[in-house]
Formats: structure tokens, sequence, C-alpha cells
């Protein structure tokens, strides 16, 4: 009994994970169609609308990150959209001195914990890492994804 809800709890979880995952895609594109028309208003001679084209991309591609986030539950993922956020970030041109240092201290702890917290299983599902040729094939669970290089 206890182990039939405990699987209907999981299966609830990860539908609803689906659908807001669902909604915030729904998000992302509703905001890429209404940047479209607010970008096209601006003055191209200036350096504010190139921020303002960085700032609507970054914070579209923090969107997508967060679905695949929701979607995976990958270590892997949550790096990435923790470097997206900190990069988003560090494009503000009214930055203050400590809030640089912050990133770049933020960007090291990312920088260790793939290096610390991720083996090669992880670095070789997510395609950054080529199998090795000699080690044994993955498990069906566990696919492999090609290198993108």
């Amino acid at each position: 009994m206890q182990r039939q809800i405990l699987q209907r709890y999981g299966v609830m979880v990860k539908v609803m994970e689906l659908v807001l995952g669902f909604a915030v895609l729904v998000g992302v594109l509703v905001f890429a169609y209404s940047s479209v028309f607010a970008l096209a208003g601006k003055d191209w001679q200036t350096t504010d609308a190139f921020y303002e084209l960085i700032y609507r991309v970054l914070l579209m591609v923090i969107g997508l990150e967060f679905i695949r986030m929701l979607v995976t539950h990958d270590i892997v993922a949550v790096l990435e959209l923790l470097a997206f956020v900190i990069a988003r970030k560090m494009l503000r041109p009214d930055l203050v001195a400590l809030d640089i240092v912050l990133a770049v201290l933020s960007f090291v702890a990312l920088l260790a914990a793939r290096r610390f917290l991720l083996d090669k299983e992880d670095l070789e599902r997510t395609g950054y890492r080529k199998p090795d040729p000699g080690a044994p094939s993955p498990s069906s669970d566990t696919q492999a994804v090609p290198s993108l290089s």
C-alpha cells in the first residue's frame, strides 16, 4: 500500500514538473514575441539597445535552462543555469566592485563544483566529454549523448 502511494506521488510530481516546464516555455515564447517589438523600437546607435538585447536573450536562455533542469534533474543543468544567472547579473552596466568580485567568486565556485562534483559519466551523458574508447559501454538507462565538437 505504501509503495503504491509513493509510486503515485512520484508520477504526480513528474507530471507537475512537466506542466510547470510547459508553462515556463509558454512564458519564454510570449516574452520572445514581445521582445521583438520592444527591441524594434530601440535606437541601435546606443549601447543601451545592445545591453537590452543581451539581457533579454540571457533571460530567455535562463528560462530554457530552467525547463531543462526541471525535466532532466541533472546536476550539470543546475550548474549551467546558475552560470547563466550570474552572467546575466554581470552584464548590468551599473555594477559596483563588490558585485563583480562576488560574481567572479561564484564562477570559481561553479567551476570547482563542476571539477570536483561531477564524474566522467555525468560529463559523457551530457555531451561535454567523449566516452573513453576502452571504457565499457553505458548501460541502457544512461545513454551517452554525442559530443557537439
